[in-house]
């Protein structure tokens, strides 16, 4: 029968995909369209984007090495010994300007980009060579008349090495001006290669044959390759682009019974245009492949579909179906006959759903078991770190108040005073809450403040030096490392004696910087020694926060400097009983970290 399950289910399976399948073929490509242009805007917006951000980059660090040349002492005194030019200080010259070949050769080289720098003065003349045809070229002409600081693609035969004569290059051109006089003698010519921008902008297509291009405003090409597009729509879209008021956006132009998209962006360096263009059919010639394919695709699967739909049908009618035929044994009264045909129904089981639904909810349970625990170490590991850290301002402020009372009782008001501002300079470092790391020299300057306080109150008993590498004021440590390590060596000093000697160093090795405090003290035994290092083995941060006062401040630390620094620290204990101890802490060094200018103290 027409209305039976098998027949209905066909029907409706064949409704549902019929509906999309005409969705697909006449609707949804006229939508797609649309989509397409618009997300290629977008993309060619963010392309340009990218490359512009790409040639601010290359053109600043051309400028920053020009500026670089122009201040630099070495250019000012070649150019004052090149505006006497008299014979007797002809040997000063030849002295300057390989000074200056020197300079420029170093620049050079530590310059990643291939970038080479030449001089000329106003005559022609040139740290390189000479050019007696230098008001001649294009490029000084375009400097010279327009105020053009970046130059078009061109070949230079003035570059310092021949192999670099025989590429296009475009150069930034900066006067060189005397500093003492503020007159002009000649340019300084920065030259990096045009391949650096060519590759880049090679890489902004859009459809098959659309290309990008970087223009002057006068339509010249920056770059030496050709320009396929034809004349007339650069003509056309170039005043309007120059016109708009907006940095970037998109003209349609058409010729020749064709559309042009013309993607355009305005550059700030040698006001550049950045254009990439492509046409309508170019753009969407892949629409009307992929209509194509869906229209291909789209029937194929319509088919298995329908035959997929016939066999699920079937599974679920065909066990129906001998339900049904058993059931008629039943109402012609073959009990037996109804018991036979059911054995020969095999019932399906459909466990993958069951398993994937136990498979998903362990998924679930193991990500948060994972994330949570994970998220505990953190906690935990931060809050041992600050509770070390809190353990050291009390110390140190306790220790410091009662030299403020025992000055203060013997009337020493001029070092009540002194005391006074030396704790004042402790308490802003250690009040500084913006960051745990400061630079090495921050930590030596905070120590400086605390041993005068301790000279002020042990007076000639106390003699403290402190040796300071300069090249490691930079280097970023914890802080408080210090502060605790110079104590404890005061404090064991005066037990047995009635002097103490502390000497602070600090200095780089290899590629450790080490922090070294050393006294001549009562030392330390062994087995204090083997103690230490044992429970800085096992758990330091958990020694430390459960100690009651016996090396609190060495432990301290070590604690947090191994909680900090992990592998990249160890430290080395020499000592020998009424000798003195040396405490070395020592701390790798990372890539950047001891020469980063960035970092200025305040």
């Amino acid at each position: 029968m027409f209305f039976s399950l098998r027949n209905r289910l066909f029907l409706i399976f064949t409704s549902l995909l019929t509906v999309p399948f005409i969705i697909l073929s006449f609707i949804i490509p006229s939508w797609f369209t649309s989509v397409i242009k618009e997300q290629t805007q977008e993309l060619a917006i963010e392309m340009m984007d990218q490359y512009s951000l790409y040639i601010d980059s290359i053109t600043t660090q051309a400028q920053d090495l020009g500026k670089q040349v122009l201040v630099s002492q070495i250019t000012q005194d070649w150019l004052k010994i090149e505006k006497k030019s008299s014979p007797t200080s002809e040997g000063k010259a030849v002295a300057a300007k390989n000074q200056l070949k020197l300079l420029l050769s170093s620049m050079m080289i530590n310059n990643s980009n291939g970038m080479s720098i030449s001089l000329f003065l106003s005559n022609g003349s040139g740290i390189w060579e000479d050019n007696p045809y230098l008001n001649e070229e294009k490029w000084y002409q375009d400097f010279t008349i327009i105020k053009q600081q970046f130059t078009k693609a061109h070949i230079d035969s003035d570059l310092p090495l021949h192999s670099m004569r025989e590429s296009h290059v475009i150069s930034f051109i900066l006067p060189i001006i005397d500093m003492n006089t503020f007159v002009q003698s000649g340019i300084i010519k920065v030259n990096f290669p045009s391949i650096l921008l060519e590759r880049a902008l090679n890489k902004m297509t859009i459809g098959q044959n659309g290309r990008a291009y970087l223009l002057t405003k006068q339509g010249e090409n920056v770059l030496p390759s050709d320009i396929p597009i034809p004349l007339y729509v650069i003509e056309q879209s170039l005043p309007e682009i120059i016109n708009d008021s907006q940095q970037k956006g998109l003209i349609e132009l058409d010729y020749n019974g064709e559309s042009y998209f013309i993607f355009f962006q305005k550059l700030s360096v040698g006001d550049w245009i950045l254009i990439s263009e492509v046409t309508e059919s170019d753009l969407f010639i892949n629409v009307h492949d992929l209509q194509r394919n869906l229209l291909i695709t789209s029937a194929v699967v319509f088919m298995l579909t329908i035959v997929s739909s016939f066999m699920l049908s079937s599974n679920i009618v065909s066990p129906l179906g001998n339900l049904a035929k058993a059931m008629g044994y039943i109402e012609r009264g073959d009990f037996t006959g109804a018991k036979q045909y059911m054995s020969k129904i095999t019932p399906s089981k459909d466990e993958v759903g069951y398993v994937l639904k136990v498979f998903d909810h362990t998924i679930a349970k193991l990500k948060n078991l994972i994330e949570t625990e994970y998220e505990v170490n953190l906690r935990r590991k931060d809050a041992e770190y600050k509770a070390l850290l809190l353990q050291i301002n009390p110390h140190f402020l306790n220790n410091t108040l009662e030299i403020i009372g025992s000055l203060a009782l013997q009337e020493k008001n001029k070092e009540v005073v002194n005391v006074s501002v030396y704790l004042g300079k402790m308490m802003r470092y250690s009040l500084n809450t913006k960051s745990s790391v400061v630079k090495l020299a921050e930590e030596v300057n905070y120590i400086r403040s605390y041993t005068d306080i301790l000279k002020l109150r042990y007076e000639d008993s106390l003699s403290i030096t402190i040796e300071e590498d300069p090249d490691v004021r930079s280097f970023p440590v914890i802080k408080f490392i210090l502060q605790p390590l110079v104590e404890n060596a005061v404090k064991y000093s005066f037990i047995q004696k009635n002097y103490a000697w502390i000497r602070i160093r600090t200095q780089k090795v290899g590629e450790q910087v080490w922090i070294v405090v050393e006294d001549k003290g009562i030392g330390m035994s062994e087995n204090i020694i083997t103690n230490v290092v044992n429970q800085g083995e096992q758990d330091e941060t958990i020694n430390v926060l459960e100690s009651k006062g016996k090396s609190i401040g060495l432990r301290n630390v070590l604690g947090r400097l191994q909680l900090y620094y992990g592998h990249h620290f160890s430290y080395r204990i020499d000592s020998q009983m009424n000798e003195g101890t040396k405490i070395t802490l020592c701390i790798q060094c990372k890539r950047g970290e001891i020469h980063d200018e960035g970092h200025t103290s305040g």
